[in-house]
């Protein structure tokens, strides 16, 4: 199939691959809502087995290994998400893989390009594609979908809008959908059977019952599955702070994940940065964190000395290591333990260039933070223009009553024989005394 060629709604064509990418693409303009890729793994009843068959940007991949949410990119005024589906391990059970994109602050008449891609996992080849030009007020869409026939697989260019969102649309298939946003209004419990005790004869007294072995107790009912949440929230510009008490994201664990990826717009570049940066494997970021807890002690969380932190023990923060790959494996991670927020004033999340490029320059990085009972928290960092090998990413605040996450994506330029950590402190006021290190 020709890579110009579109497929009109209804039709369908082959899959000749083990494995496949889903690529939803748009147009990006401002006032375009953003917009999510998700899948729905379906039996031949046309619902799916339980809120595990859904992968999306909370739940980015299914229990089989056969479909998973790989996340967006962007790059010169057009956006992607992609979900990766590995056929061959795609269990017998599913019929169809629905392929749905929903549409986060606007409806689908606001997005323009709109399409799905099936690309061979293998060698990137274009085995369909899907326009999808004709929506209004719908906020999300089935575009296509993966379905069996005769042992092989076929997609099918489908098209149909919903005006209720992706919860909609979950919902429509057997998705329990949990939405935050309402007051939750708790169902009424079911009142528990009267009791009824036995009235006592008043004249003669009752014999006594035979004894009857004990009953054991029922064992205990295991737990009802918590519906899944849609909500996520992406700081900007316009609104960069968000509130985790309103959240109810302020206990447990928070993991703060930095990914990045290289821009591939090298040819003609000659610079050293051209070079070091295209090349992944010599670049080298590292996620750090300044703290000040409500004590007065400072400190700082970095790969630098090892001073990776701890989760029990002040400073209630810790780094999962050194990445060098960005996004090719799990990025940079740190966990902070919010069961101490009491403990904690403020928080600086930065990333510093260790080494393999001179700025932040030609970097796709994306920040999530993903409290253990909240919605996650994401955003990306702006376009680099300035020499910069240190960037402030997120300052969390605590006022006593209120736990902010505040976007900063703030790239600073250090002055000649300063070390990034003296100049990110200079920044923010920290006020800590700083000695060269290494890792």
């Amino acid at each position: 199939m020709g890579a110009s060629m579109t497929m009109q709604k209804g039709t369908n064509v082959p899959v000749a691959a083990q494995a496949v990418r889903v690529e939803l693409g748009w147009r990006t303009a401002p006032g375009t809502p953003d917009v999510d890729a998700s899948a729905l793994l379906l039996l031949g009843s046309g619902k799916v087995r339980d809120d595990g068959d859904f992968v999306f940007y909370n739940q980015p991949s299914h229990a089989s290994g056969s479909v998973r949410h790989e996340g967006k990119r962007t790059a010169g005024g057009a956006a992607t998400d992609t979900l990766a589906v590995d056929l061959a391990r795609v269990e017998p059970a599913v019929d169809r893989v629905v392929l749905a994109a929903s549409a986060d602050g606007g409806t689908f008449g606001r997005v323009s390009g709109l399409y799905v891609r099936i690309l061979d996992a293998a060698n990137g080849a274009e085995l369909a594609r899907f326009d999808s030009s004709d929506a209004t007020v719908e906020t999300a869409f089935i575009l296509g979908e993966l379905y069996r026939r005769q042992g092989a697989w076929k997609f099918r260019a489908v098209g149909q809008g919903y005006g209720s969102g992706l919860a909609g649309l979950a919902t429509d298939f057997g998705i329990s959908v949990d939405e935050p946003q309402q007051p939750q209004t708790p169902h009424p419990a079911t009142p528990p059977p009267p009791q009824y005790s036995q009235p006592q004869p008043t004249l003669a007294a009752p014999m006594a019952p035979p004894t009857a072995p004990p009953v054991p107790p029922a064992p205990p009912a295991p737990p009802a599955p918590q519906p899944v949440r849609l909500t996520k929230v992406t700081l900007t510009k316009e609104a960069p702070s968000v509130s985790l008490t309103k959240q109810g994201g302020t206990s447990g664990a928070m993991r703060v994940n930095l990914n990045w990826e290289v821009r591939k717009q090298f040819k003609g570049w000659g610079s050293k940065l051209g070079r070091a940066v295209a090349n992944h494997s010599d670049l080298d970021l590292d996620l750090c964190a300044l703290y000040e807890l409500t004590d007065g002690r400072k400190g700082v969380v970095q790969a630098l000395g090892n001073a990776f932190g701890a989760l029990h023990q002040p400073p209630f923060m810790q780094l999962d290591g050194d990445d060098r790959t960005g996004a090719v494996s799990t990025g940079e991670n740190l966990t902070i333990n919010l069961d101490h927020k009491a403990q904690l004033r403020r928080v600086l999340i930065f990333v510093t260039i260790y080494e393999g490029a001179r700025s932040f320059a030609d970097l796709h990085a994306t920040v999530t933070l993903q409290p253990q009972h909240g919605a996650p928290i994401d955003f990306s960092l702006d376009e680099c223009t300035v020499p910069s090998t240190v960037c402030a990413l997120a300052l969390i605040t605590n006022t006593g009553n209120d736990l902010t996450v505040q976007r900063e994506a703030r790239y600073l330029v250090p002055q000649r024989g300063v070390s990034p950590q003296r100049t990110i402190d200079h920044a923010y006021g920290w006020g800590m005394n700083w000695t060269p290190g290494r890792k």
